[in-house]
């Protein structure tokens, strides 16, 4: 990360946060700016000191993780939320997403993996978990709404095609996010610039609706084109 990337952390134990505090100090580039006991005091310092991001906790007293995004999703769009939690079940990974999470990880992760997500959700790309992004693929892939399966249903038809507002190059590149592949392989790939991939995916974004590349992930897959 090129500049200092400031951090609210949210958890109601102390000791997580203080060892939070800890190691994200540890980190190039980051600097912990405060730390929130709730919910509620997440919203109120996010207002206050306007983070980059807030490593948010689930499960809080007064005002829990999702309420707490909700609300910092609403009012600041600009701070990215990544949630740092026990839980991996669907609920509460689709809740987080809906309420505007960037980012979604499980407390087992190792510092490399935090500050990974940390440069994701900075540079506009989507910090999940690997085992949280296989299950949201999933989802989509299996016509899931966030949140549970949905009422049963006639079997579907062909899946619809992309919007005809993309283009034969955005295709492409939206079909190598599908597969996996990071900006500058796409641009090796298809034999074109970084800044050329930035803007693609820039169009893909606003034309698809999408807020980031997990969720253009999900998109390939819900059109076919990504295996």
């Amino acid at each position: 990360m090129n500049a200092r990337v400031r951090v609210l952390v949210a958890d109601d134990q102390k000791v997580v946060r203080d060892g939070l505090s800890l190691l994200l100090g540890l980190l190039p580039g980051v600097e912990v700016i405060g730390t929130a006991v709730d919910g509620t005091d997440a919203v109120r310092q996010a207002a206050a000191c306007v983070p980059d991001v807030v490593l948010m906790d689930l499960s809080m007293p007064n005002c829990d993780g999702v309420e707490a995004t909700r609300q910092i999703a609403g009012r600041q769009p600009g701070v990215r939320v990544v949630v740092l939690t026990a839980f991996a079940d669907d609920d509460s990974v689709f809740a987080a997403l809906r309420a505007g999470a960037r980012g979604y990880l499980t407390k087992d992760a190792g510092a490399g993996e935090i500050l990974q997500a940390l440069s994701a959700v900075c540079a506009g790309e989507a910090g999940l978990d690997p085992s949280v992004q296989r299950r949201l693929v999933e989802a989509v892939v299996n016509g899931e709404p966030p949140g549970g399966p949905g009422p049963p249903s006639s079997p579907p038809g062909p899946p619809p095609g992309p919007p005809d507002g993309l283009t034969g190059r955005e295709l492409e590149v939206l079909t190598e996010i599908g597969a996996g592949l990071s900006n500058a392989e796409i641009a090796d790939k298809l034999r074109i610039s970084g800044a050329t991939v930035k803007s693609h995916i820039n169009h893909l974004l606003a034309k698809t609706g999408s807020r980031d590349r997990g969720q253009l992930v999900g998109y390939a897959f819900r059109h076919g084109l990504a295996a």
